[in-house]
């Protein structure tokens, strides 16, 4: 079996703040190879982006208490310098960020701010660097990046830019990309644009690309695994038909039911998940969507509430639940067919 490129091992994330420890991730552990893609999803606040900002290394190390093991191609990050990390960060590995308009620097051009990067990591002068932007918004569909090097970002639409911060990420051919949200203030046309550019790139580079999102839709066209995470720790794990075809945990099918049905019948309401994210300053015992869960009183003895569930993972496939897969396919098939009648 081969070596993962990526290695996320117990990784604990806690911020020390005024009114007490926010246990922003708690014991995650995933793998990601070359070439594929790798989806993490869960409402806002469960440690999606947390996750990927401590494996870039972009954290306060005076208020930040990080434990475990992150492994990129053997290398242990959490105990590289930063000197080791900054040569890394463009260069070997690569995030695109939400918000294109505030990641960009509104007093240089689009074609400078890429070429940086590209120079600050190869060494190239101005006039190779300037060439490789205008390849790189070439590459990643801008019209006339001869002359649109030279435009500033806000002359740029929303998915030209987003274009842009994408070319900015790949310009040194990072070997990984994270993609936090990367469509979500986008309209449909320019959002799907968006995804097939990052599935050509990845098919011509064989880059691992991790996709942060919290839309289910956009899971289903481009990841190949997925990890579901809910208050900072990893609830489900699978491929992406085994976890959108066969949710193994409450929280994936309460996901799933708040999502309009394309196949089903039109006049069937949305059952959104009851309840508010659970605050990681103080979070509940046991599972933590026990509070929010339709059936933690199927389970005896109150397990849901008392004991964390164990997240054992066979051939990439797991769930961390209290009940039995009996009691599941039982209680799961009658919400779905709750759901279509």
């Amino acid at each position: 079996m081969s070596t993962p490129f990526l290695s996320v091992r117990d990784l604990r994330v806690h911020f020390s703040t005024e009114d007490g420890t926010v246990k922003a991730v708690d014991g995650l552990s995933f793998d990601l190879e070359k070439g594929k893609t790798l989806g993490i999803v869960g409402e806002s606040g469960s440690g999606k982006s947390v996750t990927n900002l401590t494996i870039l290394g972009l954290h306060d190390p005076a208020r930040t208490s990080i434990e475990g093991e992150i492994l990129l191609d053997g290398k242990d990050l959490l105990t590289t310098g930063e000197r080791e990390l900054e040569r890394l960060r463009g260069n070997t590995m690569s995030m695109i960020f939400q918000d294109a308009l505030a990641s960009l620097s509104p007093y240089h051009t689009v074609g400078a701010q890429i070429g940086e990067t590209y120079r600050k990591h190869t060494g190239a002068s101005k006039k190779e660097a300037r060439e490789r932007a205008i390849e790189m918004l070439r590459r990643v569909g801008i019209p006339q990046p001869e002359t649109r090097v030279d435009d500033y970002p806000h002359q740029f639409s929303g998915g030209m830019r987003q274009r842009a911060m994408i070319a900015m990420a790949l310009v040194c051919d990072p070997e990984l990309l994270i993609a936090d949200e990367p469509t979500t203030a986008l309209d449909v046309t320019v959002q799907a644009q968006i995804m097939d550019l990052l599935k050509d790139l990845q098919q011509e580079f064989g880059t691992a690309i991790i996709f942060i999102t919290h839309d289910l839709g956009v899971i289903a066209d481009i990841a190949d695994d997925v990890l579901v995470m809910y208050g900072g720790r990893c609830v489900e794990r699978g491929t992406k038909a085994e976890v959108l075809r066969d949710p193994q945990h409450p929280y994936t099918l309460g996901l799933l039911g708040s999502m309009p049905s394309l196949d089903g019948p039109v006049d069937v309401p949305l059952s959104p998940i009851p309840g508010s994210p659970p605050s990681l300053l103080n979070p509940p015992s046991g599972c933590r969507f026990h509070p929010r869960c339709s059936f933690a009183e199927q389970v005896e003895d109150g397990l849901c509430s008392s004991r964390r569930p164990t997240l054992e993972i066979v051939d990439g496939r797991g769930a961390a639940c209290h009940l039995t897969a009996e009691r599941k396919r039982e209680l799961f098939a009658d919400y779905a067919s709750a759901r279509t009648h």
